[in-house]
């Protein structure tokens, strides 16, 4: 009887204990053991009105998803760069959206005030623009999720970041990520824009009277020696410099414009300067002759279209560049060399859009080109076979 006893009081604590276990984990709403995270976990907390309130002179704006606001017209893209093939972003007036599956599908992440000028990646977390005339200055650190205003860029030149933290904008020059610049020294009277491609070198170009020059510095602007002089029967207009090395250097001479047309040339150095190729020589009857050349010398591999569109430099072998013609049904085209300038290949697709054309490439093979207009939408095209085909991969929302 004694054993019996005891046998009942032992079943009854057990069915007690069974009871408040089975209760613990859903009578107070929260979940049980199983579904808690660790300690060491990390929680991604929900949007709130707190977080979405940048701090006092700064631009903080979280991504939004997988939707994008019904306010932003993703029309009139401006700028465009790559992360790697599948991966970048574009911007436009007021907004910048990135995608992650080769333009098919984008996700606004930053919504303000003015064009967005330029965009750089340096990786796939680490990208700026700049904004508008002014060269507000904004900077992401997660792939685009929070972009923040770090400071102004001074001057709308050519934006390329070497680092986290140093960057050149023209003969601008940062080492804390865009919050104050310095300038380093460039000749007298240069046209167009300087260009380094680190702190000590840098190319710059000058026009003394009939005489174009190409002028290098390997000591941060200090001194500049002239590693190119050509007899020009043009006078320049702008100038375009690239490089893709400490010797490399692609530098593209605007001409003159007229009846839609603008000459332009481009020479390439792989040796500091001291060989040169002339890898274009355009010159057109409305702009008459290629800057570097004499009048009545019209011959040189020439580009299509009747005016030079973005210049892309992927390595000391490989750049391309669009080609447009305000006059024609389709205006726009790319070509390419792959052998450092020694051949030039015109590519045989070409595209509507009157407005500017955008080209980025990720590889020697992959890349990105969208097309504007003022009365069309903008239209976004992607290469897998360095500019032989491209496919159309998104129509951006109609022009207003």
């Amino acid at each position: 009887m004694m054993m019996l006893r005891k046998t009942f009081t032992l079943l009854a604590i057990t069915l007690f204990a069974l009871t408040g276990c089975q209760s613990s984990g859903t009578a107070s709403g929260t979940g049980n053991a199983s579904n808690s995270p660790a300690p060491s976990a990390r929680i991604t907390p929900q949007p709130t009105t707190a977080a979405d309130t940048p701090a006092p002179g700064s631009t903080a704006v979280p991504n939004k998803g997988n939707e994008t606001p019904s306010k932003v017209s993703m029309n009139g893209v401006t700028a465009v760069r790559l992360a790697d093939a599948k991966s970048g972003w574009i911007g436009g007036k007021g907004w910048i959206a990135r995608t992650d599956d080769g333009g098919v599908k984008w996700k606004v992440q930053y919504e303000g005030t003015g064009d967005i000028k330029q965009l750089f990646a340096l990786n796939n977390q680490d990208a700026w623009a700049a904004i508008g005339d002014e060269g507000k200055l904004l900077s992401t650190k997660d792939g685009g999720q929070h972009w923040t205003t770090v400071g102004k860029v001074p001057n709308q030149a050519f934006l390329h970041f070497v680092s986290k933290t140093e960057a050149f904008s023209g003969n601008a020059h940062t080492v804390d990520g865009g919050a104050k610049w310095t300038s380093l020294p460039v000749p007298e009277g240069i046209k167009g824009d300087a260009y380094f491609h680190d702190a000590n070198h840098g190319w710059a170009v000058r026009q003394v009277k009939d005489q174009i020059e190409v002028q290098r510095t390997q000591d941060g602007g200090k001194t500049w020696n002239k590693v190119m002089s050509r007899n020009t029967a043009a006078s320049l207009t702008g100038v375009v410099i690239r490089s893709a090395g400490i010797n490399d250097a692609w530098v593209e001479f605007i001409g003159e414009s007229g009846m839609t047309q603008t000459s332009y040339s481009l020479f390439h150095t792989k040796d500091g300067g001291k060989n040169w190729l002339t890898v274009l020589a355009n010159s057109t009857a409305g702009g008459g002759p290629a800057p570097g050349f004499p009048t009545g010398e019209n011959t040189g591999p020439k580009n299509t279209g009747s005016k030079s569109g973005p210049l892309y430099v992927v390595s000391p072998d490989v750049a391309y560049m669009g080609g447009q013609c305000p006059s024609c049904d389709k205006p726009n085209s790319v070509g390419w060399t792959k052998d450092g300038g020694k051949t030039w290949v015109n590519g045989k697709e070409s595209f509507t859009g009157y407005g500017e054309l955008l080209l980025a490439m990720a590889d020697i093979n992959q890349g990105w080109l969208i097309t504007n207009g003022n009365e069309q939408p903008s239209v976004m095209y992607t290469t897998a076979s360095g500019g032989v085909s491209w496919n159309k991969v998104h129509t951006f929302d109609a022009a207003k």
